[in-house]
């Protein structure tokens, strides 16, 4: 029998499946009753159960369906079994390796032209658990013994018109030659995955994102992580069981909006001048001037009265504050640092004996004219409150963006400074990240003032217990051991109360990421790369898209536009090969876009579909639907441009912005000459008619 051999290994890997999740469920047992612990033990102890966690996941999804198929090296070497994630048995065997490892790169990496040093592969595909297919490919005369045929496309090629659902299938076992290259190369730098419908651009960006967590230790959760950022909401759910299905489950995904905490009810630009002149870089900088306005230090010399003790506060003395936050500390950060350098300074000429330092401290905060003059200096500023200034003050938008006319500046004005546009949201992300969360610099404040109120009561108690050992006669080394150990740094920290402090939500998109994965990077402004630039320090990306599919135009090369934005190593791999669409709908959209965009990267389809492109009235949108679902018992049909249709389970209703990055087995486009004019409108269409996996159906009012 052709898989006699595989069978037994199965069974292999069943026995040892069994065995690791008894294992792992106690250990993570164990983790879940041992104690949190504080700080940095706490947080090991989390990452720990998390790490179980997902492992174990993994393990009772798949079962033995974790194989994905084998490898026959052309040395007559045992067969190589390539899994989603490694198994080893008790005695040290490889059952399984990771197919992110380099020992399973020719899995996915042979072709004829180049082996690798293979004889044979075999894939399998899997259903409910059990083999209900699977093809070998052969790449010597070696590798004909006990193969099932020579055939290396068609069983590939047959698998990609299988029938779409409601979240991207598993294809973990058919990427291509092609993707796989792009999929295990280096996180260094910024690398471009250009490439037109259906080559598989989603597909790398994910499995990528997957294996630079495996392979570069540089990436891992506890170093950063991986931020995704799809192109819009429905792209999320299509794919948000890919990552969890390849073993990660900490990657953090969201789309731009997410970024700000405004982006959940802020509208499109009405004004196409207005998104433009906002959507630069240049536009953000302006954040820079507009929070220094708020940063001069006062020019009067004042007196500060402690005790009846007059202390003489200068310019100087000001300005030298003024420079005491470290570079890079938020604004509101930063207002404590100063005023602690103003208590330095100030404590330092004050004369009297009579107060302690704590007191002395007490009594410039009640010093209303200090405390007054700092917050007219250096104010506690809100994002909101600041963008929203500049598009209601003309004159503070012209100190701040000195680059635009007159005319722009009045462009710029609304009626309603803080009724949020999705093009606002660049700059109220920069003004935040520059100016910190008052709310977060006020808990610290509060944080400080329990913690001191604590250790003072804790001293307290240390000496009432020091002084009460010494009235009872206790031994005088016993006395000192208990100060030594009371009054060490260990005992603060064990003794303080942590409850009592103020908890925060973590944002979880704040970063700052090791590496940032943008798919359909091509619709970004460079207002808008600059809300990922600054997450992402070691300007670490994966940036996919295809620059015909830009929807107000890319007229650039990615190097030209990258490089503006502020990326400088840049590297460019292109997809040209479409497994997804049909021929007969590739040969309908490709006049389409072409017609715009004459020099657009239009990939070559590797498959027909045998059914031609439908093309009839809208009103026969319900036959179309209704011979297609009397024919398909699964699959998804999608009608993209008509807001009045109703979705069901298996018809979605999309506008054609919202299709992008989505695939379904029936696409009915309605009007599509209204989608709009020029190249927004060609590249909708051309989007729209390339979700199709089977085919497609145009249907008009005319």
């Amino acid at each position: 029998m052709l898989i006699g051999r595989d069978e037994r290994h199965f069974a292999a890997i069943a026995r040892c499946l069994e065995q690791t999740i008894a294992e792992l469920s106690d250990r993570l047992d164990a983790a879940l009753k041992a104690p949190g612990g504080l700080g940095r033990h706490a947080m090991d102890r989390d990452i720990e159960v998390h790490r179980l966690t997902g492992r174990l996941r993994t393990l009772r999804r798949f079962g033995l369906d974790l194989c994905l198929g084998h490898i026959v090296g052309a040395d007559g070497s045992e067969p190589v079994y390539i899994g989603r994630l490694g198994l080893t048995d008790s005695e040290g065997r490889r059952l399984l390796v990771d197919w992110r490892s380099p020992a399973a790169e020719p899995f996915f990496a042979a072709t004829h032209a180049d082996p690798m040093g293979l004889a044979s592969r075999r894939r399998y595909r899997w259903t409910d658990g059990r083999i209900s297919d699977y093809w070998d490919e052969v790449f010597s005369t070696e590798g004909l013994d006990g193969r099932a045929a020579l055939d290396d496309q068609s069983a590939f090629i047959a698998s990609l018109g299988a029938g779409r659902s409601d979240r991207m299938r598993d294809v973990l076992a058919t990427i291509q030659a092609d993707q796989d290259a792009i999929i295990r190369a280096g996180s260094r730098g910024a690398l471009v995955v250009d490439g037109g419908p259906g080559t598989g651009k989603t597909v790398v960006a994910l499995h990528r994102t997957a294996h630079l967590l495996y392979a570069d230790p540089r990436l891992g959760h506890r170093r950063g992580g991986v931020l995704f950022v799809g192109p819009h909401r429905p792209y999320l759910a299509y794919v948000s069981d890919v990552l969890p299905s390849l073993g990660e489950e900490g990657v953090q995904t969201c789309i731009l909006r997410d970024l700000v905490a405004e982006g959940a009810t802020a509208v499109v630009e009405t004004d196409p001048e207005v998104a433009r002149l906002k959507s630069s870089a240049d536009m953000v900088k302006a954040i820079e001037p507009a929070v220094r306005f708020y940063e001069e230090p006062p020019t009067e010399v004042m007196t500060v009265t402690v005790d009846w003790h007059d202390i003489r506060l200068t310019a100087d003395d000001w300005a030298e504050a003024f420079t005491a936050p470290e570079p890079g500390t938020p604004h509101n950060e930063a207002r404590d640092q100063i005023w602690e350098k103003l208590v330095s300074v100030l404590m330092e000429r004050y004369d009297g004996d009579d107060l302690s330092p704590a007191q002395f401290r007490r009594a410039l905060q009640q010093d209303k004219e200090l405390v007054g003059t700092l917050n007219g200096a250096w104010p506690m500023l809100e994002a909101a409150d600041l963008v929203g200034d500049l598009w209601s003050v003309p004159a503070y938008l012209r100190m701040c963006a000195p680059w635009l006319s007159r005319d722009e500046v009045r462009r710029l004005q609304r009626a309603e400074p803080q009724a949020w546009t999705v093009s606002d949201l660049p700059l109220l992300d920069a003004a935040r990240q520059r100016l910190g969360d008052p709310q977060e610099a006020r808990r610290k404040r509060r944080d400080a003032a329990v913690l001191a109120a604590q250790r003072e009561q804790m001293a307290q108690v240390v000496d009432n217990l020091i002084a009460a050992a010494a009235d009872s006669g206790a031994d005088t080394d016993d006395g000192e051991g208990l100060v030594m150990m009371l009054r060490g740094q260990d005992a603060e920290v064990s003794l303080v109360d942590e409850s009592a402090l103020s908890a925060a939500e973590p944002d979880l998109l704040a970063g700052p990421f090791a590496h940032i994965v943008v798919d359909e990077a091509q619709e970004l402004t460079d207002a808008e790369w600059q809300m990922l630039l600054q997450r992402c320090p070691s300007r670490s990306f994966t940036i996919v898209g295809d620059r015909a599919q830009a929807r107000h135009g890319f007229t650039e090369s990615w190097q030209e536009r990258l490089g503006r934005i502020g990326l400088d190593r840049i590297e460019i791999a292109s997809l040209s090969i479409n497994y997804r669409t049909p021929e007969e709908v590739m040969a309908e959209a490709e006049p389409v876009i072409r017609a715009v965009l004459p020099d657009a990267n239009v990939p070559t389809s590797i498959r027909s579909g045998g059914v031609p492109v439908v093309h009839g009235s809208v009103a026969d949108l319900d036959a179309v639907l209704g011979t297609w679902l009397a024919a398909h018992d699964e699959g998804i049909a999608c009608v993209i441009g008509d807001p009045s249709f109703r979705a069901t389970s298996r018809v979605r209703s999309l506008p054609p912005e919202l299709s992008k990055g989505l695939e379904f087995d029936l696409v009915v486009l309605i009007d599509p000459d209204t989608f709009g004019e020029g190249t927004e409108g060609a590249v909708d269409r051309y989007v729209a008619m390339t979700r199709a996996t089977h085919q497609l159906a145009i249907l008009t009012t005319h």
